[in-house]
């Protein structure tokens, strides 16, 4: 018998926002427990994104085994060249249940899922006000009903494509309940996939006051590379995640946003908790993957950003657990990982063929030996202001802003983890530099990264680098 496989994804859930990981300040017991359980890619990463709405790309990414040029359209759809996850389940015998954001075509998900329930067709909503759909087979999904909004203070009422409004309720509690009940009324005897996506820890920050409560801002405690501003414009400094705290960004308002953003984790993971308690009370919790993933990170303070659109360690690293058949008990690996990889790794934990459009690597052998690294290096790029590669201990990012290249940044992320001290300019770092921008140029044209604005601009300077 196959295993079942519940795969939870959260938004904008930074990769060190787990106590057992290391973060004393938050609450994750659930969490915390699925890292006992399995293995925990410490490293892993997304490749950033094509657009500031970073999840988009992202989630394509996942769903495609894709890697971030090789994508369509930006990454806002899944054509049918590219197999999904789901569809690859679905030929192995699984039945295929999603629920909660989907940001990649109503034409992709129901390739991938055979059924559904709570499905949410859009980047962000108010959580109070969630407008859901029914599975509809047809795939066309096209109820309208009138939304009232409440952005931050102001109503607002617009008219949107949804089956039902969930008023009053919050998104994580909807859908943790719309995952267990799957799970509780189940009786087929193929096994499934159960993809839940949650629309937390993504602003606007709300959740029930009990969790709240929990977090005085006073007590948090600001992250070292703390400031008001970022230094220079990086290319995305007032895109909407950026306007959500004033200029220049205060320590009062970052702690209450901090402490917003742990209340809403921690309200989501005792939805976590409850998911699993529901897999234990059917007997099934050992028969079953879980998969545990966030779609990117946050800044929320971070060198002066509050949010995901940087090449910095804090947006693009993101949470990714692994447990139950095939996978060994709380082990933690530094392989370098990218979200696309989980693809490949189901389809080996499961003896699901991998289709031949998937490009990520399987995880499973990092995840037996702990010398396997999987990656040497990896590569980011986010619209076409920013590119970064990294290796083992250095970080390097390129700007080109305004048609100039105005920022050179390199990072020994072994000794400077928080990414304080660029070294770019540093003698004793003009190998590295080199050397860096040598496999950023190696990357690009890989992954085919066409960027005709950031290249033009760029690759002149390197040419002049390598010349020096």
């Amino acid at each position: 018998m196959k295993p079942n496989i519940v795969f939870l994804f959260t938004d904008d859930q930074r990769f060190d926002t787990i106590q057992a990981l290391g973060h004393s300040q938050i609450k994750t017991p659930s969490i915390d427990r699925l890292v006992a359980m399995g293995t925990t890619f410490t490293h892993a990463h997304i490749p950033c994104g094509t657009s500031g709405a970073v999840c988009m790309p992202s989630r394509a990414m996942l769903h495609s085994g894709r890697s971030l040029f090789h994508l369509e359209g930006a990454g806002q759809s899944i054509p049918r060249v590219h197999t999904t996850l789901g569809q690859s389940l679905r030929a192995n015998g699984y039945r295929t249940y999603g629920s909660g954001k989907w940001h990649n075509g109503r034409e992709a998900f129901n390739r991938s899922f055979s059924d559904g329930a709570e499905i949410f067709f859009g980047g962000m909503t108010d959580h109070w006000n969630m407008p859901a759909y029914n599975y509809d087979p047809t795939g066309e999904y096209s109820s309208r009903l009138k939304e009232t909004l409440n952005w931050f203070g102001s109503n607002e009422i617009r008219e949107r494509q949804a089956d039902h409004i969930h008023a009053g309720q919050h998104s994580t509690d909807i859908l943790g309940r719309a995952a267990a009940e799957f799970i509780r009324s189940y009786e087929e005897e193929a096994p499934f996939f159960l993809y839940l996506s949650f629309l937390a820890p993504h602003d606007p920050r709300t959740m029930p006051d009990v969790f709240l409560k929990m977090y005085d801002p006073d007590d948090i405690e600001l992250p070292p590379n703390f400031t008001g501003g970022h230094p220079f414009d990086n290319g995305a400094l007032h895109i909407r995640d950026e306007e959500l705290a004033g200029f220049p960004r205060t320590t009062t308002e970052t702690r209450r946003h901090l402490a917003e953003y742990y209340a809403m984790i921690t309200h989501l993971d005792s939805q976590v908790g409850d998911i699993l308690h529901t897999l234990e009370a059917k007997g099934i919790l050992n028969d079953t993957i879980l998969v545990f993933a966030g779609d990117n990170g946050l800044a929320v303070g971070q060198h002066g950003l509050f949010g995901k659109q940087s090449c910095y360690e804090h947006s693009v690293r993101v949470p990714l657990i692994f447990a139950g058949p095939g996978v060994p008990r709380g082990q933690q690996s530094d392989a370098y990982a990218y979200l696309f990889d989980i693809f490949p790794t189901l389809c080996e934990l499961t003896d699901t063929e991998k289709p031949i459009s998937v490009e990520g690597t399987s995880l499973v052998s990092a995840m037996t030996d702990k010398e396997q690294k999987v990656r040497d290096t990896l590569y980011f790029a986010y619209t076409n202001s920013q590119r970064a590669v990294k290796d083992r201990q250095y970080k390097l990012i390129e700007y080109v802003v305004g048609g100039r290249h105005n920022m050179t940044q390199l990072f020994d992320l072994q000794n400077d983890p928080w990414e304080l001290n660029n070294l770019a300019c540093a003698p004793a770092h003009s190998d590295k530099l080199v050397e860096l921008r040598a496999e950023l140029r190696r990357y690009s044209e890989d992954w085919d990264d066409r960027s005709s604005e950031w290249g033009e601009v760029f690759w002149p300077v390197f040419e002049a680098s390598v010349n020096a």
